[in-house]
């Protein structure tokens, strides 16, 4: 939501501060600039990158407008998830965990947080992460190194689409500038006709670099920079799963070790300790 609002007070101060300036908002109304640096952005930005980071950019684009990906309830449902996981494997060993990660969907754990097995690259950092645990025999020295390698990865593809759309903005008012000395290209073409025509193709020109710099730093900018900060405020899931089952590596029992996983939270999403508990007690 704040996306659109943003891009409404954007517009909204430079069409009012221009008609209130006196003038003539049909002068701004340049559809073949808007297709030449419009079209141009695009075709670069598609022929740059790979065509799953066009997809990926395009569904990002869409899913900003949605809101964060996790709320406070999805990560109220992750650190209960990591309390009923690691209680099992204190009760009854890491070989107990076994099937459960091998088969998250007909997990009888896994089954009672339906938010959190909906997320596919979740589900599969917490088993790949449990899998290493019950057989790779690691201690937390070896095994945090190779949770941060993942997650950096994971980091670099989630922030492919956002780094996109960045160098579509830098390129922007270039393009702009493509579509204002094609006009002046057209002025000259008509320097022999009436003077009105000429401050026609004049103002058509200019209009075009106004786009391409309007939407590198009005729009196209600050989406990039959006979709950046959501990678950021996405990965806290992750973060927190590493930092529970890290902890429980360590000899922790499952509530200091999620307490962990919970003080890894940015704390406007953290679950209060109290609401925590009260929820873990209401689960057994």
């Amino acid at each position: 939501m704040l996306p659109i609002v943003g891009s409404l007070i954007v517009v909204i101060s430079v069409i009012g501060g221009f008609i209130a300036s006196h003038g003539h908002l049909g002068a701004l109304w340049q559809p073949f600039e808007l297709v030449i640096i419009g079209g141009a952005a695009f075709g670069a930005f598609v022929t740059s990158n790979s065509a799953h980071v066009v997809k990926e950019t395009l569904k990002s684009c869409v899913s900003i407008l949605k809101g964060p990906k996790y709320k406070r309830q999805h990560y109220l449902a992750i650190l209960s998830l990591l309390y009923a996981l690691l209680n099992k494997m204190r009760k009854d060993g890491l070989m107990s965990m076994e099937d459960h990660v091998e088969n998250p969907e007909k997990s009888d754990i896994f089954s009672q947080y339906p938010e959190v097995l909906a997320d596919h690259h979740l589900i599969e950092f917490i088993s790949d992460c449990l899998r290493l645990m019950i057989g790779g025999n690691m201690n937390p020295h070896e095994l945090e190194p190779l949770l941060e390698l993942e997650l950096e990865t994971h980091h670099e593809d989630a922030l492919a689409p956002a780094h996109a759309l960045t160098k579509a903005s830098d390129a922007l008012p270039g393009f702009g500038i493509v579509a204002a000395v094609l006009g002046i290209v057209i002025t000259m073409g008509a320097l022999d006709g009436p003077v009105n025509e000429i401050g026609e193709h004049v103002a058509a020109a200019l209009v075009g670099t106004f786009l391409g710099i309007l939407l590198a730093y009005g729009f196209v900018g600050p989406l990039a920079a959006a979709l950046e900060a959501r990678v950021r405020e996405d990965s806290h899931a992750l973060e927190c799963v590493k930092a529970g089952l890290l902890a429980s590596l360590r000899g922790y029992n499952p509530m200091v070790a999620v307490e962990f996983a919970r003080k890894s939270l940015n704390y406007k999403m953290r679950p209060a300790f109290v609401e925590l508990e009260t929820h873990l007690k209401g689960k057994r």
